[in-house]
């Protein structure tokens, strides 16, 4: 279970890395967000937003068209 759910479905980039980064601010150290976004580009924007901000990704999954992303906040 994360400790915040940022719901990002239609919108496309760079919106869900965006919106995203905003809610980390609520997240804290070692907490986790969950994100939910059907932008298949979203995939490797996470990954690529975890490697430049030393953020985790716990895991990511896509069901019916809808990527789950799961982030554990870096210090």
């Amino acid at each position: 279970m994360a400790d915040h759910t940022l719901d990002a479905k239609g919108l496309n980039c760079p919106l869900p890395i965006l919106k995203a980064r905003k809610a980390l601010n609520e997240v804290p150290v070692g907490g986790t967000l969950e994100i939910l976004a059907t932008d298949p580009g979203s995939v490797a924007d996470f990954e690529a937003f975890c490697r430049q901000t030393g953020h985790e990704l716990v895991e990511h999954s896509v069901d019916d068209n809808v990527y789950r992303f799961l982030l554990k906040k870096a210090a």
